[in-house]
């Protein structure tokens, strides 16, 4: 059964030990999140009997070990110091939250941080976590991301860093660095199937009611995302975009729909979304083919003219401008519906 998913089991016999770093006012689904993803993959290899020990030993490090204080008031136990570890770290992960500001003061803390880093077959950072990783000047000359609204300030924090600030997640060699928040999971995910293949990353997707992991160039930041106008009249056009991406969308058509002058609904729009009509539509457009092509086996051309591109090949140009790739290999790498990815997961299973 164990060749049925593409990797042996034998690819690594001894659990390798995954270490979330988590300093006091954390994020923490920067914590639970990744670290629930490892979890499922241990279940699942043993379910799948491609294991009889669990595949990852997690641990949460702290100054000390004990209860840990997250950004929402609520406590995590931290299972190992940092200092005084025995085993190796194979993973090592960084959360962020509040706490990294006063945590980048630390210098010892950023001094261990280096240290584990140089030791780690692979170093992860969470969110702001990036600023911790940073700090130790292991990603100087490197590409990483952050959370979208703290990817300006990285870069003019760390000028040797190339922040790419619309991406999922970020590799350069055995660093990797992750968006906001949910985007830990995604990383996590991504370092499951590095280890374990393809089949087994959709079984722990679809345990935890995921989407199979999302491309890490794909936009961290949609119009869904976006802060929602304070005046009810671009509210109701921003709604109107996302319900209808295929209709009309042009300034005179949206001002329509927000009782305005096209000339101050454009004005309006940009005031209170911080972008364009034209900007946010193309978006809109974007995230809702990239949603079908996930979900459905709709013809290219029939994806494009449901999602208001027209031609496919405004689509094809409107993918890799926002994405770095093209419809069909969108589809081909990162999409169907659930249950024909499951059906395909079977199969390997």
């Amino acid at each position: 059964m164990a060749k049925t998913l593409g990797r042996s089991p034998s690819r690594f016999l001894r659990p390798r030990t995954v270490a979330l770093l988590a300093v006091a006012n954390a994020q923490i689904l920067d914590v639970t999140g990744p670290l629930e993803v490892f979890g499922s993959a241990n279940r699942c290899l043993i379910e799948k009997g491609l294991r009889t020990v669990p595949a990852y030993r997690l641990h949460i490090l702290a100054e000390r070990a004990g209860p840990v204080t997250m950004n929402n008031g609520l406590q995590l136990v931290a299972t190992r110091a940092m200092r005084g570890r025995k085993e190796p770290i194979d993973s090592l992960l960084i959360a962020g939250g509040s706490g990294v500001r006063e945590a980048r003061q630390d210098e010892k803390l950023i001094r261990w941080i280096g240290q584990a880093a140089r030791s780690a077959r692979r170093v992860a950072s969470i969110c702001s976590g990036a600023f911790l990783l940073a700090a130790t000047g292991l990603l100087d000359g490197r590409r990483a991301t952050t959370h979208w609204e703290d990817c300006a300030w990285l870069a003019r924090e760390f000028p040797d860093i190339r922040v790419e600030p619309d991406r999922i997640f970020v590799r350069d060699g055995k660093f990797y660095s992750s968006g906001g928040v949910t985007a830990g999971m995604d990383l996590a995910l991504h370092l499951v199937e590095q280890d374990w293949g393809r089949a087994v990353a959709v079984e722990v997707a679809r345990s935890l009611v995921l989407f199979l992991r999302r491309p890490g160039g794909q936009s961290q930041f949609s119009p869904h995302l976006a802060a929602e106008s304070g005046r009810e009249a671009i509210r109701r056009a921003q709604r109107h975009i996302l319900d209808h991406p295929e209709a009309d969308l042009s300034v005179p058509a949206l001002a329509a729909v927000a009782g305005m002058s096209p000339r101050n609904f454009a004005r309006a729009f940009l005031a209170d979304t911080g972008t364009t009509p034209a900007k946010f539509v193309e978006q809109a457009r974007i995230d809702a083919a990239r949603l079908r092509l996930e979900q459905s086996d709709a013809a290219i051309e029939s994806i494009a003219r449901g999602c208001g591109f027209g031609a496919p090949e405004r689509m094809r140009r409107a993918f890799h401008r926002h994405l770095s790739i093209d419809p069909s290999s969108y589809r081909k790498t990162f999409s169907s519906t659930l249950e024909t990815r499951h059906d395909r997961a079977s199969a390997q299973l």
